[in-house]
């Protein structure tokens, strides 16, 4: 019973962390715009997003 408490919160915290890191990226993006836009992961307009996009938004060289 134990192992499984733990597992259920290993999984919670490193869901939570990736939380935590998903902000700290964002509010960085924010302050700092001369480094480019925000990108989300996954949406189109981002290079590790696959292909749902119609369009080269990325270099695809290869």
């Amino acid at each position: 019973m134990s192992t499984y408490l733990i597992a259920i919160g290993l999984i919670l915290g490193i869901a939570l962390f990736g939380i935590a890191v998903q902000r700290i990226y964002e509010g960085f993006a924010r302050r700092h715009p001369e480094l480019g836009p925000f990108r989300e992961t996954g949406k189109c307009g981002s290079c590790g997003g696959g292909g749902g996009c119609s369009g080269g938004s990325c270099d695809r060289s290869g």
